[in-house]
């Protein structure tokens, strides 16, 4: 099993606190390597994934919280978004989770998920767990070269 780190943190289930999480996937981002348009790409991604989580997941009157994790790799980054707001169980996540797809109704996701297209457009690899809330892992390669040759992913590897 390749080396990684992973990276944790949880937000309020609020709009103003995407930019807290711009801000680290940025830093993360840089200390990897990509360039600033894959930086740019993964922070459009990253707040889509969380918007669609303050805006659906929860009630207004509710406290949930969204949680990010970074799956840090030195060819690529993992990005989970959760809205369960529960800690990462990484085995039950990747042993659940399955690519998106296109012709799947988005609004089984989530009602108005045209953001997931965003997402897909944006990263190389996208997939969607929703057993418990939705799951949201996007992946995006260091070197555009290496986008399918490495299918050991955060989700495959056991």
């Amino acid at each position: 099993m390749e080396n990684f780190d992973f990276i944790e943190m949880k937000v309020p289930a609020k709009a103003e606190y995407v930019g807290i999480v711009r801000l680290s996937i940025s830093g993360i981002a840089s200390r990897i390597g990509f360039t600033y348009e894959d930086i740019e790409d993964l922070k459009v991604a990253v707040s889509e994934a969380i918007t669609n989580a303050v805006d659906h997941a929860y009630h207004e009157d509710d406290d949930g919280e969204v949680s990010v994790g970074y799956g840090v790799y030195e060819d690529r980054l993992e990005i989970m978004v959760a809205d369960h707001g529960g800690s990462f169980d990484l085995n039950e996540v990747k042993g659940g989770i399955g690519p998106y797809q296109g012709s799947e109704s988005v609004e089984d996701l989530r009602e108005g998920g045209f953001g997931l297209f965003l997402i897909e457009a944006l990263m190389d690899r996208v997939e969607i767990n929703n057993n418990d809330g939705v799951v949201v892992l996007m992946t995006k390669y260091l070197h555009e070269t290496e986008v399918g040759l490495d299918d050991d992913q955060i989700s495959t590897t056991q």
